[in-house]
Parts: C-alpha cells; sequence; structure tokens
C-alpha cells in the first residue's frame, strides 16, 4: 500500500453509466486506497432527480456533502435547502437525505465519510414529490 493516492476521477468507473439514473457516481475510494477516509464524485445534470424521487439514510455514517459546482435542492428530514457551490452540508447517520439539480448548471457534488466495508445505506422510496424542473431519468 502506497503512502498517498492520486487519480483523476474521470478514471474512475460511474457506476450510473449504461442506466437511466441522471448523472455520474464515481467511488474513489478502493482506487486511492483510502484507509480511513471514502470518497465519491456525483455529477448531475441541469434539471435532473439523481435519486430520482427516493431518498436515503445511514445506520453509521455522518457525510460531508461538499458543493464544487452549480447548486442543488437537497432535503435533509422534512427540510428542503438550497445549497450552492462553496457549500458544505454535514449529514448526520440517522437523518433521511436526498438531491436533485432544479438549475440550469450541472452539479458536481463530493460525498466524503469515514470507510467502512460493508453498505449500511437505508433507502427510501417515495421520499419527496417529482419536480417538475428535474428530469428522473436520463
Amino acid at each position: 500500500m502506497s503512502d498517498y493516492g492520486v487519480i483523476s476521477a474521470d478514471d474512475v468507473d460511474d457506476v450510473y453509466g449504461g442506466t437511466t439514473v441522471p448523472g455520474e457516481f464515481r467511488p474513489l475510494t478502493k482506487v486511492l486506497g483510502g484507509e480511513q477516509l471514502a470518497v465519491t464524485l456525483i455529477r448531475v445534470p441541469a434539471h435532473s432527480d439523481f435519486e430520482q424521487g427516493t431518498g436515503h439514510f445511514h445506520a453509521d455514517l455522518e457525510e460531508l456533502y461538499i458543493v464544487a459546482r452549480g447548486t442543488l435542492t437537497m432535503r435533509f428530514g422534512d427540510e428542503v435547502r438550497t445549497v450552492g457551490a462553496g457549500s458544505v452540508a454535514r449529514v448526520a447517520p440517522a437523518t433521511p437525505r436526498s438531491h436533485r439539480n432544479e438549475g440550469d448548471e450541472p452539479v458536481e457534488l463530493w460525498a466524503v465519510s469515514r470507510r467502512i466495508d460493508h453498505d449500511d445505506a437505508t433507502k427510501i422510496d417515495a421520499f419527496w414529490e417529482a419536480s417538475p424542473d428535474a428530469a428522473q431519468e436520463r
């Protein structure tokens, strides 16, 4: 294991490539050799609902969402917030969350958490109403 890792996110497979999910989901942790931290690049095209009306929460993981480009509509529990570039959102483990891009500019979002070797996410179907400003599929 190296003491460091450098990778272009575009060189990592897009989990949602070839699906109807609008956008990209590129988990970088394993490729980087991350031992303590997990990082994923999420790209959401303009006017797209990345999670397609669903949401999720984690049993144990606290997450940071870093909005590097664009503006997201994010839901945390029952609260809906507009979160723009240069903002960071921290979400506690049990808090239901989701996001979509209702704007004209693509969004680049980085999700960061501690690394665990099991899936602790629970999907929530029909988490919020469809947005007329965000397509549910590519």
